[in-house]
């Protein structure tokens, strides 16, 4: 474990491992508070899609960084930093022990590696020509002009993620510096105990794809059409998000819902071995634990340990 200063908790994982049930158990020990790491989460009106925290979940434990945008604003990567930095510190006031839990790896490397986000505001109108661009000449010709002028953010980004290819030529063209120019790292102010939760795949992909029929008994299909109702387009970035875009298929294109349930079980699939990949790319001395073989008490008794050592 790493750095000096107050202690940061971060529990990391795919989607569907187990991380809230264990955070809870933790922060309940500990006396902690749980800090949201997802980028689905955020967004208000959006609960059975994303596993929120249940109500139960949130009232015996205090939650921070879920529900706190509509679903139609785009939470950028800086704004979240500041968000969860702020309420890094607010728990340390209170003399609690914040927990930094979640899949979205961008989220949790962007606060555990102390990343310098430009703040440059979105420009609606270039990235509506960016976007027409695209559209018109493939996303790997819009890759081709992010690499002609930062070959660094190219060779991170791929070709396929034309949300992060524009933002970079966003941040270009608005300052003139390449966005992998101005990303550079900090080191951040606290003594942090990275934690990994993983299972096997053959345990995992049936593990989520059972939470994928819990989540449509729940009604799932009712809360998207809702937020259609609502007028929230299936354009926007939050409505992309694992089983919002594929029950949005079903309910605007006609596509049958069993299609679009197997559909939402395959991407979570892919979505996971994204998450691996990324996790395994930032390991900053991440304990990977395997959930089936975590004694919690035990490794609530370690973690205190831990803080009372202050190493």
């Amino acid at each position: 474990m790493t750095g000096d200063g107050p202690p940061l908790i971060i529990i990391v994982g795919p989607t569907g491992v187990g991380k809230t049930e264990l955070a809870i158990s933790l922060a309940h020990v500990l006396g902690g508070e749980i800090i949201g790491a997802d980028s689905r989460q955020i967004y208000k009106y959006m609960d059975i899609g994303t596993a929120k925290p249940t109500a139960e979940q949130q009232a015996r434990i205090p939650h921070h960084l879920i529900d706190i945008v509509p679903p139609d604003y785009n939470l950028s990567l800086a704004e979240y930093q500041d968000a969860a930095m702020r309420a890094i510190d607010d728990v340390h006031q209170r003399g609690a022990i914040p927990l930094l839990v979640g899949g979205s790896g961008q989220y949790i490397t962007a606060i555990e590696e102390g990343w310098s986000i430009p703040r440059v505001p979105p420009d609606r109108e270039l990235r509506a020509e960016l976007e027409r661009f695209a559209a018109e000449n493939s996303r790997a010709a819009l890759h081709e002009r992010l690499q002609a002028v930062d070959p660094v953010a190219a060779e991170r980004i791929h070709p396929n993620n034309t949300r992060r290819v524009i933002r970079a030529l966003e941040v270009q063209m608005l300052t003139g510096l390449a966005i992998s120019a101005q990303q550079v790292k900090r080191p951040p102010p606290w003594r942090i105990f990275r934690l990994g939760l993983q299972l096997p795949r053959a345990i995992l992909y049936p593990r989520v794809d059972a939470r994928v029929n819990r989540m449509i008994d729940a009604g799932l299909v009712d809360e998207v059409a809702s937020l259609l109702n609502m007028g929230y387009s299936r354009a926007l970035p939050s409505m992309s998000g694992l089983g919002y875009r594929e029950i949005a298929g079903h309910l605007l294109d006609g596509r049958p819902l069993d299609e679009a349930i197997e559909r939402m079980k395959f991407s979570t699939h892919e979505f996971i071995r994204r998450q691996d990949v990324w996790f395994r790319g930032h390991d900053n001395g991440i304990l990977w634990h395997n959930v089936g073989d975590i004694d919690a008490a035990e490794l609530a008794r370690n973690l205190g340990d831990w803080l009372e050592r202050g190493d």
